[in-house]
């Protein structure tokens, strides 16, 4: 079976692995890149969300053949200091199990849409579970980092 090469954190990776292996146990398992975590393995928790292309996905349901060419970007590689500086600005860890996909998808939705409403933020965070409930916290991360001034409510 032929290397399979990956673009992972702008760096080019080549892999050993079967096409239909899921991009979480490529990133976490083979490139060592453990920041991406496990959570349910049916795409339903967030936990192992990742950029493909800018657009936040499901690591643990996408086979590594989906993502062959396309820019892979993982919490080691998110490059968004004020999202991860209100991150902790709001204390918004407490176990840190689901924080990266919650990162992850945060940065998305900014990246979309710069200045969300409660209601925008909810949706894209929708399905993304903490189960420490510091859901307050992460939209008020969110707002902060999006500089409208309603990280304080």
């Amino acid at each position: 079976m032929p290397a399979t090469r990956l673009l992972v954190n702008r760096q080019n990776r080549e892999v050993d692995v079967s096409p239909d292996t899921p991009l979480l146990w490529v990133l976490r398992d083979t490139l060592n890149l453990t920041g991406t975590k496990f959570g349910c393995g049916a795409g339903l928790c967030g936990a192992c969300t990742v950029h493909v292309e800018g657009s936040a996905m499901r690591s643990c349901i996408t086979p590594v053949s989906r993502v062959v060419g396309k820019q892979i970007t993982t919490i080691e590689g998110l490059n968004n200091p004020t999202l991860q500086r209100a991150w902790v600005e709001e204390q918004v860890t407490q176990c840190g199990y689901c924080q990266s996909g919650q990162v992850m998808t945060a940065a998305a939705l900014l990246a979309e849409n710069p200045h969300p409403s409660d209601a925008d933020i909810d949706a894209a965070m929708s399905g993304n579970i903490c189960r420490c409930v510091t859901y307050h916290r992460i939209r008020r991360a969110i707002h902060r980092a999006a500089g409208d001034g309603r990280h304080a409510s």
